[in-house]
This record gives C-alpha cells, sequence and structure tokens, in this order.
C-alpha cells in the first residue's frame, strides 16, 4: 500500500515541477521578449543566432571605421581645399608683379607676403585629427613636414613622413586609406626634361635627374676648365665635355644630369624640371626671386616671375586634382558605410526573428498553463490528503 502512495506522491511532483518549469520558461519568455535565452532552450536556433551577432558585431566595427575615416577624408580635403586656395592667393601676387608696375620696396612687401602663405601651407600639411598627422601616411605621430629657417625665414621644407599610406580593412575584402602620404599629395610626379634658362651653354644631360622644382647652376672658370655647381658654390665638379655629367647637390644628394659640351660662358642660370614641383619651395622660390638676393637683371627676374606663373599653376593643379580625388573616395566610403548599415539591419531583422518571442501566443500559452496548473494544484491537493483510513473499507 505504501508504494502505490508513493508512486502517487512522485507522480504529483514530477507533473507540478514539469509544470511549474513550464510557467517559468513562459514567463521569463514574457519578460525577456526572447523565446531563447539559453542555448538549452533551442540549440541548433541558438547557434543560428550567435552567428548572426558575430556577423553583427563584425558589421558594426566596420561602420565605425568608414565613419572615422569618412570624417577623416573630409578634413583632410578641406586642408587640401583651403591650400589650393593659398596658393591662388599667391598666383595673383606673382601675375601683379609681372604687370610691370613694382618697384623694389612693392617686391619686398610682396614677398613678406608670399612668405606668410609659405607659414600657412606647412602649418596646414600638419594638421592633425583626433591626434594623428592627416598627411604623414603610415607614420601618422610625427610631423610630416620639418622646416629649416634663415634670418628667420623658411629656406626649405622636406617630407619625413611615411612613404605609404596606412592601409585599413573596411568591408569583408574591401581596404582603403585614409591618411594620405603628404610628399605624393603635395608633390608633382610627372617629371620632364630640365629647362636650362640661361646663357652659359649648359644643357641637359641625357640622364634622369633626381633634382625637382627649380635649381640654380652655377658656372665659374678656373683659368683652364670649367667649374659647375648646383648648390650655391658648397661644391664643384669639373666639366668633362660629356653629354650626361653627374652634378650633385651636397646638401640633399640629388643629381642634376648636365650636358657640359656647349659650356662657353660663366654664369648662374635656373634650371627648372617641370612635372617636379612641390606646394613648398615653388612658393620658397617665388619669394626668394622676389627679394633677388642673387643680383639678377630685371630681365632675368621678370623671366623669372613669368617662369612662376607656369609653376604655381602646376601645383594648383596638383591641390585641385587631389581634392577631387579625395570627393571620390569619400563619396565611395559613404556609399559603403549605407550598403553596410543595409545588411547590418538585414542581419537584425533575421536574428529578431529567430530569437523574439511571439508575446500574443505566449500570452495564450500562460493562461493556458497557470489554469493548467491550478487545476492540478486541486487534484494534488487532494490526491495528497490520502492516508491509510481511505483504503479501509
Amino acid at each position: 500500500m505504501s508504494g502505490i502512495l508513493n508512486n502517487v506522491y512522485s507522480n504529483i511532483s514530477f507533473a507540478l515541477a514539469r509544470q511549474t518549469n513550464i510557467l517559468t520558461k513562459l514567463q521569463e519568455q514574457v519578460s525577456t521578449g526572447s523565446r531563447i535565452n539559453r542555448v538549452s532552450d533551442d540549440p541548433s536556433t541558438a547557434y543560428q543566432v550567435l552567428t548572426l551577432n558575430t556577423e553583427k558585431g563584425s558589421l558594426e566595427n566596420y561602420t565605425n571605421i568608414l565613419a572615422d575615416m569618412t570624417n577623416t577624408l573630409e578634413d583632410s580635403s578641406s586642408i587640401v581645399q583651403q591650400m589650393a586656395s593659398v596658393v591662388s592667393k599667391a598666383q595673383v601676387l606673382v601675375t601683379q608683379v609681372t604687370s610691370g608696375t613694382y618697384d623694389q620696396e612693392s617686391r619686398d612687401n610682396t614677398a613678406e607676403t608670399i612668405d606668410d602663405l609659405l607659414e600657412q601651407l606647412v602649418q596646414l600639411a600638419n594638421t592633425k585629427y583626433n591626434g594623428q598627422y592627416l598627411f604623414g601616411g603610415s607614420d601618422t605621430s610625427t610631423a610630416p613636414y620639418v622646416i629649416e629657417r634663415t634670418d628667420g625665414e623658411i629656406t626649405s621644407v622636406t617630407y619625413q613622413g611615411g612613404s605609404e599610406s596606412r592601409i585599413v580593412s573596411v568591408a569583408p575584402g574591401i581596404s582603403s586609406s585614409a591618411y594620405y602620404v603628404g610628399e605624393e599629395l603635395f608633390s608633382s610626379d610627372r617629371r620632364e626634361t630640365p629647362v636650362f634658362t640661361g646663357d652659359t651653354g649648359a644643357a641637359a644631360g641625357t640622364g634622369t635627374s633626381s633634382v625637382t622644382g627649380d635649381v640654380w647652376l652655377t658656372v665659374t672658370y678656373d683659368g683652364t676648365n670649367y667649374q659647375v655647381s648646383i648648390d650655391d658654390g658648397a661644391t664643384y665638379v669639373t666639366a668633362d665635355g660629356s653629354t650626361n655629367q653627374a652634378v650633385k647637390d651636397s646638401r640633399t644628394g640629388k643629381v642634376l644630369y648636365v650636358d657640359t659640351t656647349g659650356i662657353t660662358s660663366t654664369g648662374v642660370e635656373l634650371v627648372q624640371v617641370p612635372g617636379t614641383y612641390d606646394v613648398f619651395n615653388t612658393l620658397i622660390s617665388i619669394r626668394d626671386s622676389l627679394q633677388n638676393d642673387r643680383n639678377l637683371s630685371d630681365a632675368e627676374v621678370r623671366q623669372l616671375w613669368n617662369d612662376s606663373i607656369s609653376s604655381l599653376e602646376e601645383v594648383h593643379n596638383l591641390l585641385v586634382q587631389k581634392e577631387s580625388s579625395m570627393g571620390s573616395k569619400i563619396e565611395f566610403l559613404s556609399g559603403l558605410e549605407s550598403n553596410l548599415e543595409i545588411v547590418k539591419a538585414n542581419t537584425e531583422n533575421e536574428t529578431s526573428q529567430l530569437q523574439d518571442a511571439d508575446i500574443a501566443q505566449l500570452a495564450v500559452d500562460l493562461t493556458r498553463y497557470e489554469t493548467l496548473y491550478e487545476a492540478s494544484l486541486t487534484v494534488a491537493g487532494k490526491l495528497m490528503s490520502l492516508s491509510l483510513l481511505d483504503f479501509i473499507d
């Protein structure tokens, strides 16, 4: 008899415990709004949800990167636009000087203005965004441009940033960069044959020179041979009468190949290398020509100013092209970010469909199981009150 009662009690306890667990699970789903709160609720679906959540996290990371890169590029584009505006101001000033109405005092004043514009350009090129230099390429922690001064004036601007852009993954299988290499951004790289503007008889050699922009060639005569220099007389090489003699600048290590076969006189002449001008040294050359520290003739400085207009045009066009390129990249990254946002939203919807509980159905199930549980408690109460006396006839 006791065995029968034990079985009754065990079955009742099991049934009540089972219904309690079901009610607890239903109440948890109602409170959380999710039908899967632990892997054991639905292992297969839980794995799908976990995979989708991982994908969503990855997409969020990509969209955050894209947003930051877009902001960085927009800031860079604004800086380049400002630099182009500065160069435009310099173009106007040089054009005014070439009119021939300026005396030396006016030229000196213009040179001071050009020097101020040069200071602005260097400052803009060393701009930071979120604590990182915009135009240092892969090296964003160091100012990309360093300057040297003589008597307070900038005499050289040298790039010291990274030689490569910092590449970042912006989407599955897609990489891009937001931090430009300043040397590529502000320097033209379409080298043409050097142009010798003087009358010493020197001409362009057959080799590919490494000098850039404007170079001053000094030719002297020692009584026996002509001597040639491109570092303002710091070092000389003896003209050997070849068509391709290398003349090295001891300050920079750069080389100009000179055809020395036709040298017939001494003097200082400007050598221009079209397609290699950079923003900074172009303004340095213009400022120096306005000050005329080399004591050139009026005809020579006027020719120099006229030539400066084309060099300014070259660097201005370079900046405009770079700004346009940045705009295209910003548009591409913004479109990519929008696409990823759509994919992320679809992933969230799919996750919601798998995980979210049907509240209406839960309300029905909860009411049904609460009623069943109450009925079970009533039956259990009666069964649990049975004793041996109930079985004695």
